[in-house]
């Protein structure tokens, strides 16, 4: 990451995917007591995936077991179809993939009609181009570092000269956008991630797995970012 762009905050957005379904509040709740800044959703179709989650209802059902906020990963076709359910649901931003609608200018101003805060997502194939002349829409892109659909994947470590090249289009347009990252993020693979740029980290099957906890897992990825962006900065 270059060093003439001011760092931006570190935060953690755990994807409950790992999680117990059968007690999805208080699975929420124990990740806002490990200390993450907001939780993030899943949503698939199906269809634009290869998987079926959680619909607003469900996430509707667990916003009042955490005072952090939600976002909603919109892994689904037509997105605009059913976003207003998810903005009602408690979802504070909508990610829309870039893939996933025809019109998606038109697709993020409906997210922010809706009182949400729009977020595009990028897949590993699909290029930063894509998302160019919607950024001023945007208060988040989301680089994909595995293929959307499962968790538990191995990073896509060629992600991260994309992620470089985003940040630098950000910083080159002075806009206020933050970068999130968003598969296979764990202790081995953030580093390259938050020093190519992200400062957004989606993290599931990591956090999940520590020995020691999730309130250890999402403290040590937040000091490994944190270093490596300190890092990237004084290079």
């Amino acid at each position: 990451m270059p060093s003439d762009l001011p760092p931006r905050p570190i935060h953690i957005a755990p994807s409950v995917l790992p999680a117990d379904f059968s007690k999805l509040g208080e699975e929420c709740a124990a990740l806002e007591a490990a200390g993450v800044d907001r939780i993030q959703w899943d949503v698939m179709d199906g269809q634009f995936v290869p998987n079926l989650t959680f619909g607003p209802d469900v996430i509707a059902a667990c916003r009042s077991s955490v005072q952090i906020p939600f976002e909603a990963h919109l892994m689904v076709n037509t997105p605009e179809v059913l976003l207003d359910r998810y903005a009602e649901a408690g979802c504070e931003l909508l990610i829309v993939h870039a893939e996933s609608t025809i019109h998606l200018h038109r697709c993020l101003g409906q997210v922010r009609e809706a009182g949400a805060r729009a977020a595009v997502a990028l897949n590993p194939s699909t290029p930063v181009s894509a998302v160019e002349h919607v950024l001023d829409l945007v208060e988040m892109v989301l680089v994909m570092t595995v293929n959307p659909g499962f968790g538990g994947q191995a990073y896509i470590a060629t992600m991260e000269p994309k992620i470089a090249e985003l940040r630098r289009l950000v910083a080159d347009r002075g806009l206020d956008i933050d970068i999130e990252v968003d598969g296979g993020i764990g202790p081995d693979t953030v580093a390259g991630a938050t020093a190519a740029g992200a400062n957004v980290l989606v993290a599931g099957s990591a956090l999940y797995r520590d020995p020691e906890g999730l309130g250890h897992a999402v403290a040590d990825l937040r000091a490994r970012a944190e270093a490596a962006q300190r890092g990237a900065h004084a290079a």
